[in-house]
């Protein structure tokens, strides 16, 4: 008699939502609060575990909450570590690409790296280190009003390089949250990376600091959750609106002298090549060189690049002298943008 097959027990697969099928337009209508996303069935949970499991190795008896919100943060006073909505299904990770051109977190590198730079803030807030006399003689007042905006310094040495776009240098609680996350990223060579620069002594600090934090409970333990889906009433359209607005920039107020430094006027006197036709042409070789220069959320790359084409072109401007030389001032204006644009938004859309 043949052996009966072994019976196993599989795993019911979730119900989409109806949400799923809708087009870009009808789910843009929806509410937050009414798509009713958990992290339950979300992919999340190998890299939670791995935020886990480098925080014990280390000997940090820390498990900082997590929830889902509209963006990535860690607010202040509370241990725990609010998600991107988008994180908890592909749907709306297809929606935010659509809509920014790229995903932020939206690979396992550059996830784990948002997750350590939010631990560091989450650690600080459970165990109250911006009150500590050596954080403070470290990293500078954790009180100090965050910035408007912040003039970055490309050439320092005194901060780490971990997000991008030197953001360490905007405010000392990002600082401390940068030197951690670099602190605790697995097989991190940091004695080596940033031997003989000023910022050695803040990962020094931050080594000491978490050895002697190591087997000891958070001082605060509060789960409170801030900003939840569940209570957000707003759509994902106005979400959107507001999340693109933060990139627009006034092109003609602003850099329209700039651009006429670059290329000149068109006269009737000679035949030239037209500025926004060599910019177009050279277009994917600038946005991969900005891309790698600013380290930027693709969308402000894009939307820097169109906006320059399109003021050369409603400027009729055109190509004097070199066009090597025109491509290289234009490359450097639109980097100069770029930076503007950042100084904006702190944190947000990093590689």
């Amino acid at each position: 008699m043949p052996k009966r097959p072994r019976t196993t027990t599989r795993r019911r697969k979730p119900r989409e939502p109806a949400w799923v099928r809708l087009s870009d337009d009808e789910l843009l209508e929806r509410r937050f609060c009414d798509l009713r996303l958990t992290l339950r069935d979300s992919f999340m949970h190998p890299y939670l575990e791995q935020l886990q499991q480098e925080l014990e190795r280390r000997g940090l008896k820390f498990k900082p909450h997590v929830w889902l919100s509209e963006e990535w943060f860690s607010p202040d006073g509370i241990p725990g570590i609010a998600l991107p909505f988008y994180i908890a299904h592909p749907r709306l990770m297809q929606l935010e690409r659509r809509q920014m051109n790229e995903v932020e977190g939206g690979n396992a590198n550059w996830l784990m790296r948002i997750l350590r730079h939010e631990a560091g803030h989450a650690i600080d807030n459970a165990f109250r280190l911006r009150r500590r006399k050596d954080w403070r003689q470290t990293f500078g007042r954790a009180s100090r009003p965050y910035p408007r905006i912040y003039k970055p310094r490309p050439a320092s040495k005194r901060f780490v390089l971990h997000l991008g776009h030197w953001y360490a240098q905007s405010h000392p609680t990002e600082d401390f949250a940068e030197t951690f996350a670099v602190w605790l990223q697995p097989r991190s060579r940091w004695r080596s990376d940033y031997e003989d620069w000023p910022a050695l002594k803040k990962l020094e600090y931050v080594d000491a600091l978490m050895k002697d934090l190591a087997g000891r409970r958070p001082l605060v333990r509060s789960r409170e959750v801030i900003e939840p889906l569940s209570d957000n009433r707003r759509t994902l359209l106005k979400h959107y609106r507001e999340k693109l607005d933060r990139y627009q920039f006034d092109a003609k107020a602003t850099y329209d002298r700039r651009l006429k430094l670059v290329f000149g006027v068109r006269t009737n006197e000679h035949r030239r090549l037209a500025a926004a036709t060599l910019l177009r042409r050279a277009g994917p070789q600038m946005i991969r060189w900005l891309t790698r220069r600013t380290r930027l959320h693709p969308y402000v790359i894009y939307h820097v690049v169109r906006t320059v084409v399109q003021r050369c072109r409603d400027l009729d401007l055109v190509v004097i002298g070199s066009k090597r030389e025109a491509t290289r001032r234009a490359l450097g204006l639109m980097e100069r943008i770029m930076i503007d644009v950042l100084r904006r938004d702190r944190e947000k859309y990093t590689l």
